[in-house]
């Protein structure tokens, strides 16, 4: 569920959807997710001063069920 939450924020402010793609590495306790995006669209999904990066982080958490395995987000720029 997590995942999609991501997915559906990132599809919003992102330009340039069909160059999204998505890294998940599951790990015992946590959940690694990599957002690569076009160069374009870097500053429209990390936002002024990293405000609606720091959102998703925060909703992903939110989110995510006591006990729950930790989702950890990174937005790249796709090389």
């Amino acid at each position: 569920m997590e995942l999609e939450l991501i997915k559906y924020v990132v599809s919003h402010f992102a330009e340039c959807k069909d160059e999204i793609e998505y890294k998940v590495e599951e790990k015992e306790h946590s959940v690694d997710v990599t957002v690569l995006l076009a160069a374009s669209d870097m500053g429209k999904v990390i936002g002024k001063q990293g405000k609606i990066a720091k959102a998703l982080r925060t909703l992903v958490s939110a989110f995510t069920p006591r006990g729950g395995k930790r989702y950890f987000v990174e937005i790249k720029e796709k090389e």
